[in-house]
């Protein structure tokens, strides 16, 4: 990648590249979105985000730029489809920082730093994609800066499953199935799911027509998109969300602060939407999406009562413009034995964090824990 530039069109969108030996990643200029990944594992190469199957096709100019880019991770701000106006504010799906062109304002083969000043209310949003060298991992900071009221916000990193993978989280206290409709089969949309269901374990989901579905395996349920939702145990201040996948050899990770980002959200898409531009070939792609927001539907849904506040857990923050709010993340992978299992626990070290696996291996990876709280 040293000798192609920092800047190229990949995947059909205006890209700008950051690359460290280990690790070689892109961020689209429109909604900021990161993907195609690279890391080299052992002298192996994998890309874990997905790409929509779309990226290079010549789509309606009205579809939003979110869908038209959609890739890999992005940062939602206010989460979810916002489909009616917030106080006046009218949010395209998944805020101004999915869709816009950010202003590139540094950048540097390890290091991208880009800015939006917001439109629909007034306000900064700042990111910065970093490598450090030695590191498997994407450091992900947005610092929101200037914005009063509440807000909800999330990580939508989104994965390509070429095999089976293995799914787990830390422990989480509230697990839930979205409430309402998620797809019309009118439209030409199925879900799987039971709405609304609550559940302990991503092991036992209850269907909407009996019975239960593992979470913790995919692919799975074919022709169905389906979102779960669940909230870290309270008083935690480190979580994570891991993927193992045994015949390739990896493990993928999220890192982050769940005080910050308090609940992870599981999309389930495999070839379930049949409008455009899914079309039907969106499938076998999994979102892991750390967040802090109630579902997908948007700003008026977190802010309002819901099953998740009742139950004593955060799905927004009331923004104070003299006091920003620092959101980070740490995406990474690890090679990893066929037989090494589902993850059952991530922990920070003095030099990384350990990962180790429900059949007993651990795995030591290089990494810079503290800055999820810098």
């Amino acid at each position: 990648m040293a000798d192609a530039g920092l800047k190229q069109r990949v995947a059909g969108q205006e890209s700008r590249g950051l690359w460290n030996g280990r690790v070689e990643a892109w961020v689209t200029e429109t909604g900021g979105h990161l993907a195609p990944v690279t890391f080299d594992i052992g002298g192996r190469r994998v890309q874990p985000f997905s790409v929509s199957p779309w990226a290079e096709d010549a789509l309606d100019p009205d579809l939003p730029a979110l869908l038209q880019v959609l890739r890999g991770d992005f940062f939602c701000m206010p989460f979810g489809s916002n489909d009616e106006p917030f106080n006046g504010e009218a949010h395209p799906p998944h805020g101004e920082t999915a869709n816009r062109s950010w202003t590139v304002e540094a950048h540097s083969p390890t290091e991208l730093r880009m800015s939006l000043q917001m439109e629909a209310r007034t306000g900064r949003v700042e990111k910065t994609v970093r490598l450090e060298e030695g590191h498997p991992a994407v450091y992900c900071r947005h610092v929101i800066s200037g914005m009063t009221g509440p807000m909800s916000f999330g990580h939508h990193a989104t994965l390509k499953f070429s095999s089976t993978g293995l799914i787990s989280t830390s422990p989480f206290g509230f697990g839930q199935v979205f409430p309402g409709e998620f797809e019309q089969p009118p439209r030409g949309g199925y879900s799987s799911l039971k709405p609304g269901a609550r559940f302990e374990s991503l092991e036992s989901v209850p269907l909407a027509n009996g019975g239960t579905a593992d979470l913790t395996r995919y692919p799975a349920r074919e022709g169905f998109e389906d979102l779960a939702l669940v909230f870290s145990d309270l008083g935690r201040d480190f979580a994570w969300t891991a993927v193992t996948f045994p015949d390739e050899g990896y493990v993928w990770f999220s890192l982050k602060d769940p005080r910050v980002l308090t609940g992870t959200m599981l999309w389930h898409s495999n070839g379930g939407r049949h409008y455009k531009p899914w079309n039907g070939r969106h499938r076998n792609v999994l979102g892991l999406e750390e967040l802090t927001s109630y579902f997908h539907t948007g700003l008026i849904d977190s802010v309002a009562d819901n099953d998740a506040q009742r139950a004593g857990y955060t799905t927004y923050v009331e923004l104070d413009p003299e006091r920003p709010v620092v959101v980070n993340t740490i995406l990474g992978v690890v090679p990893a034995p066929a037989d090494f299992g589902r993850v059952a626990q991530i922990t920070p070290t003095e030099d990384g964090v350990s990962v180790t696996s429900e059949a007993g291996h651990t795995l030591a990876v290089p990494l810079d824990p503290g800055f999820l709280y810098a």
